[in-house]
């Protein structure tokens, strides 16, 4: 069993109050926020039994209601990115914020990322909720979402549920930044990762994927085996990973399964991701660049962490080729993604 602790947070000068929650197993500390649905801190110890917070975020309240780089936030209604900001949906043509180049970014201008949950104590968690309205960012339906979080020994599983009136796209993730080595570690060139994909979408110059479902055999983008960050990340072409690895294909069994493996040798710190879901985007933060200032006075410069986002594919409601993104009334969105920690 887990410990389940409960405490309330307030920003006066903004007049907000947010739930903070903290799940304790043996060996790990996971703390949870309502704002957001944040993930803002998880502890692990490393082989000697240190234990350091590996995720990127804040110590105040009041920088998470900005947090442009998402750090930590469950994301929606779709997580990635919508080229041109706009689909089609039973004729109607749905327009989005831009606020991404050309694309839409997870879920637009005000996300899931920046709304207040409602929570509530589970069996070793939390349960958060959260309604989005129709026409919510664009969006059609009237969408109500539950992520619950729970921390049983070593392993933390997110669980998520959606339901909605119309017909309407959604994709979830959690946006965590990790950093094996603890928070702060200037990059993570020296993480092995591994990551259980025969194929990866390539992207054109706006990161929407070009429809090309490519085979990773032969390539920099094949992780099926572990490689050193830093070595990979000097080969790779352009700033560095942010790519959808494709977990299953349309049809396949949408079973949960083992997808990543990271290892940091140096700490022994070892992280395994299991998903239901089709994807995971790997992005090696090639975005910071050292002016968000983070916990502990810490600032956050380019590869300073990574993020294994499970999640359908990016643009899935516009390439009818990749896997279903629609979610219609009377279904049920349901998936699973567990983060196991553990020491090498």
């Amino acid at each position: 069993m887990s410990e389940v602790k409960k405490d309330v947070i307030t920003l006066e000068s903004a007049q907000l109050s947010a739930e903070k929650w903290t799940l304790r197993s043996e060996s790990v500390s996971v703390e949870i926020m309502s704002l957001g649905c944040v993930i803002t801190a998880i502890k692990t110890p490393d082989r000697n039994g240190h234990s350091a917070d590996i995720v990127l975020g804040f110590d105040e309240l009041g920088s998470y209601l900005t947090n442009p780089r998402y750090f930590g936030a469950v994301i929606g209604r779709v997580a990635n990115r919508i080229a041109k900001g706009q689909f089609v949906i039973e004729g109607k043509v749905y327009k989005l914020a831009i606020n991404n180049g050309p694309n839409s970014l997870h879920g637009g201008i005000r996300g899931f990322d920046k709304a207040v949950w409602s929570s509530e104590t589970v069996p070793n968690g939390v349960r958060l909720s959260h309604t989005s309205p129709d026409g919510d960012e664009g969006y059609p339906g009237n969408l109500k979402v539950s992520v619950t979080y729970t921390l049983e020994e070593n392993t933390l599983s997110v669980h998520y549920c959606a339901q909605t009136d119309q017909t309407t796209p959604i994709n979830l993730t959690n946006h965590s930044y990790f950093n094996l080595a603890g928070q702060g570690t200037p990059d993570i060139y020296d993480h092995e990762v591994s990551i259980s994909a025969e194929t990866y979408l390539p992207v054109d110059d706006n990161m929407i994927p070009t429809g090309e479902i490519r085979p990773v055999e032969n390539s920099l983008f094949d992780l099926r085996k572990p490689v050193l960050l830093g070595f990979r990340l000097k080969e790779l072409p352009g700033p560095g990973f942010d790519h959808n690895f494709c977990l299953w294909l349309p049809g396949q069994s949408k079973q949960e399964r083992k997808c990543a493996r990271v290892v940091h040798p140096g700490t022994g710190r070892v992280m395994e991701v299991s998903t239901t879901q089709p994807g995971v985007q790997f992005y090696t933060s090639n975005f910071l660049d050292g002016t968000v200032g983070g916990k502990g006075g810490t600032s956050y410069p380019k590869h300073s962490a990574f993020c294994l986002e499970t999640q359908n594919w990016p643009d899935a409601v516009n390439q009818p080729q990749f896997p279903e993104s629609l979610l219609r009334p009377g279904e049920e969105y349901i998936h699973t993604t567990r983060f196991t920690f553990s020491v090498a």
